[in-house]
Formats: C-alpha cells, sequence, structure tokens
C-alpha cells in the first residue's frame, strides 16, 4: 500500500507530521493512541490490520501531535485545545472535507471535541472503547485506579526498552487486555521512536487530569461507538454512548486487538460510513463563553461624572477588544460594564481573561471574569442558552482581578501549564444543582 507522508505548517510555525493510504472516496482521520509515530503505527500488527482495512474503502489520514513523533519536538507537550487546532490545520493541508474521526481509548476525546465544535465539518465519529475519562472516580469506576496509575507511572521509567514493551503487556494482562507477544518488540520500538521518558510522563500526566464526558451532550453528528465485550470494555461504553444523542454502540466478539477483532470493526466502519442518512438539523454548539464586568462600575461613575465615564469605558473596550482578537475570541455582546464573548477553547479564553485584568488595571479599574465551557444553541445567530448564563454566573463570583471556571473547563485544559484553586462548591443564580468553581492565579 502506497503511504504518503508531508508536513503541516501550523500558524505558530510547528510541523505536524501526517500520512495518507488508500485513495477511497471517503476520507477517514485516525487519531492514533498516545503518544504515537505514524510510521511505526504500521509495525504494530494490531493497528496495521486496522488501518489496512479502513484504507479499502476510504482516503486514511493519520498524523502525529506536536511534541512526539515525526513532529516537531522542540515545543510544550500540546493539551487537548490545542490537538484539535493542528488536526484542523492538517485536515486543510490534506484536503480533508467532512471526514469521518476514528479514535480509540483516550485519543479519541480530541476528536470528540473537535465533533462538538465543528459539527458542520464532520460527517461522523468512530470511537473505539472510548475512555473520555482515563482516571477511577465515583461514577466512572472503569477508569484506572490510584494504585493502577501509580504502576503505570513506574513502568514509565523503562520507557523505550524492552523492558517497557514487557512491563506494559504484564499491566493490561492485569486490566483485561491481553497483549500478543508479536506486539511487545514493536510496542517497545514505538516509544523510543515516539519521544523521551520525560516526555511521556508529562503525557501522562495530562491525560490523567483530562474529562470529556461533559461535553459528550454536544455532539451532533453520526456516532458509531465499539465496544470489546472480552476487554470488560461494554459497560463504559454504553455509558459513553448515552452521553451522545442518537449514537450507535456495536459490541465486537473477540480477544484483544486481534486479526478477527480488527476485521470486524473495519467491516462495522464501513457499514457505518456507508449508510444513508438524513442530514441532522443541528442549532446546537460546544462552545466556551468568557463573561468580564467593571467591578464598582456605579461607584465609579458617580466618582468620574459621565463623560470621564464615558472615556474610561471607552479606553476599556478598547483593550478588551485587542485581547479578544489576539486569542481569537468573538465578542458576542457587551452591556458599557461588561463583556460577553465566545472561544473555541477554554485555554485561550482563560490567558484572554488574564490579559484583559491586567491590561485594564493600567486605567485604574478591576474586572472580574468567568469561564465555562458548554452545549450553547445559535438563536438568530448568536450564541445563548443555559451554557451562557452559567458563564455569567461564574463571572459573578469571582472577586475584584479574578478569573473563575467551572469544572468541566478544569478538565479540559489539563497540559496547558495552568494552576486551579479550588473555589469550593456554589449555587448559581437560576441554574440547577452545585457547582464546584476554581479559581485560575495568574499565568
Amino acid at each position: 500500500m502506497d503511504v504518503e507522508s508531508r508536513y503541516a505548517l501550523t500558524p505558530e510555525g510547528v510541523y505536524i507530521a501526517y500520512q495518507t493510504a488508500g485513495a477511497g472516496p471517503v476520507d477517514l482521520v485516525w487519531q492514533p493512541d498516545w503518544p504515537g509515530n505514524i510510521d511505526m503505527e504500521w509495525e504494530v500488527p494490531a493497528v496495521r490490520m486496522l488501518l489496512t482495512g479502513l484504507a479499502s474503502f476510504g482516503r486514511v489520514v493519520l498524523h502525529d501531535h506536536r511534541g512526539v513523533g515525526l513532529s516537531s519536538r522542540d515545543v510544550e507537550v500540546p493539551n487537548l485545545e490545542t490537538r484539535v487546532a493542528d488536526l484542523l490545520v492538517v485536515l486543510e493541508s490534506a484536503g480533508v472535507h467532512r471526514p469521518t474521526l476514528v479514535g480509540v481509548g483516550t485519543s479519541g476525546a480530541v476528536n470528540a471535541l473537535l465533533a462538538a465544535t465543528r459539527h458542520d465539518e464532520i460527517a461522523g465519529l468512530v470511537w473505539i472503547d472510548p475512555a473520555p475519562r482515563y482516571t477511577w472516580a465515583v461514577d466512572n469506576p472503569w477508569g484506572r485506579t490510584a494504585d493502577q496509575m501509580a504502576t503505570e507511572e513506574r513502568d514509565l521509567e523503562l520507557w523505550g526498552s524492552s523492558d517497557y514493551g514487557r512491563a506494559f503487556a504484564a499491566f493490561e494482562a492485569t486490566v483485561g487486555n491481553p497483549i500478543p507477544e508479536a506486539d511487545v518488540v514493536p510496542i517497545s520500538k514505538a516509544t523510543r521512536n515516539a519521544c523521551t521518558p520525560d516526555v511521556a510522563r508529562k503525557l501522562s500526566a495530562m491525560w490523567a487530569d483530562t474529562d470529556v464526558r461533559d461535553v459528550l451532550s454536544a455532539i451532533q453528528v453520526p456516532t458509531l461507538i465499539l465496544a470489546h465485550i472480552e476487554l470488560g470494555a461494554v459497560d463504559r461504553s454504553k455509558d459513553v454512548a448515552a452521553r451522545i444523542p442518537g449514537s450507535q454502540l456495536v459490541e465486537i466478539q473477540g480477544e484483544g486487538f486481534t486479526a478477527p477483532t480488527m476485521q470486524a470493526m473495519s467491516q462495522e466502519i464501513r457499514r457505518f460510513v456507508g449508510a444513508a442518512r438524513a442530514p441532522i438539523e443541528v442549532d446546537t454548539l460546544l462552545s466556551t463563553v468568557l463573561f468580564t464586568d467593571i467591578v464598582g462600575s456605579t461607584q465609579q461613575q458617580a466618582a468620574l461624572g459621565d463623560r470621564g465615564w464615558s472615556d474610561l469605558v471607552d479606553s476599556h473596550n478598547s483593550r478588551v477588544r485587542d485581547a479578544l482578537e489576539r486569542w481569537h475570541g468573538v465578542e458576542q455582546d457587551t452591556a458599557g460594564d461588561g463583556f460577553y464573548a465566545t472561544f473555541e477553547g477554554p485555554a485561550r479564553a482563560i490567558r484572554c481573561a488574564h490579559e484583559i485584568v491586567d491590561s485594564v488595571r493600567e486605567l485604574g479599574i478591576e474586572v472580574r471574569a468567568g469561564v465555562h465551557t458548554g452545549e450553547c444553541r445559535v438563536i438568530d445567530g448568536k450564541i445563548g442558552g443555559l451554557a451562557v448564563a452559567i458563564g455569567a454566573r461564574v463571572a459573578a463570583t469571582a472577586a475584584p482581578s479574578e478569573v473563575r471556571v467551572s469544572q468541566t473547563v478544569k478538565d479540559l485544559v489539563a497540559g496547558s501549564g495552568l494552576t486551579f484553586e479550588d473555589a469550593g462548591e456554589h449555587e448559581l443564580k437560576g441554574v440547577p444543582g452545585r457547582w464546584r468553581l476554581y479559581i485560575v492565579p495568574d499565568v
């Protein structure tokens, strides 16, 4: 099979390596499991079987995210938001139009976030043994326990060696995922061709802190969930399928990632991609909302008078709009002493909020800011709905010059270099339930 390798260049000058294979009438994007090396993907027998099967009926596009494999390595480990942005650059470079996104385990989280935010550009989503949250929680009993995570952390000290391949296989066997002996050597080789041990540890820590379950309800594209019966993935897959509107769940027989299971998966994906479907009417999308408002605006206006207050607001608005432009935010509304803007990713929104806080302080004023990510409704071209109301309520709890975020935002920005201070649980006016909020110190 002919495999063509190329590089896509991001706006900030990072090279993202990608490959294409096959020449079918549909585009399929394969999201390698971490950490990845697209050359090595073809040397792991199980992965090669799946990729070959997909390339038999479509054009397959796969890439290495920044920091690993064949992509630029002298960069920071990418968070989820950055990986989505890099994937979009690859799709544009490869001339991909409305692909079906295919991923496995935690790697499917990148596809899920893209499908939720750019549903009009995505034809479908396939998630094999989905793991939207990697670690254990009361409502995620399928995740890795603290003891299991500690074992994984110790095994990472062997990264790149044949001992790591054996340790990885031994660990996976304890969680019901037997690794064929033939895969141990290729896995060992793949790890040292992917990244160095320090990067592997950073990636592991990032995925341990990532949780995309709150965004799954915003996915509005046809979705297929494939679950290994023998790997004990059915209950977790059912939970994920229940969170994604209209998704299909197919249980796959067969032990591990062997030839028969890879063939069964390829056939199910081919059936799913080829099925005729009526267009989904969508009036929602996943979006990150940022609210800011001037602290003590009434007192400020009284002290300055109408003319002085008007000049101050003009200067404030100019600085806010400059920050929004730099961080790719979209102004949705302004009410004299505050702004409401939307972003495709929460990390950008947080950094923009901090820039606004710092910038307007030079004018002798302070603002408070709140960030939330959720499913929003598009109403007469404007983004609204409950998620927007939540964002406004989060901002209202913030202290002067403080940026507060929801739990959902914290879960989505793992690996961003941002730190969080627990602000406790809050009742948000007009919003059901109690909400755990976090303060994000200046970055």
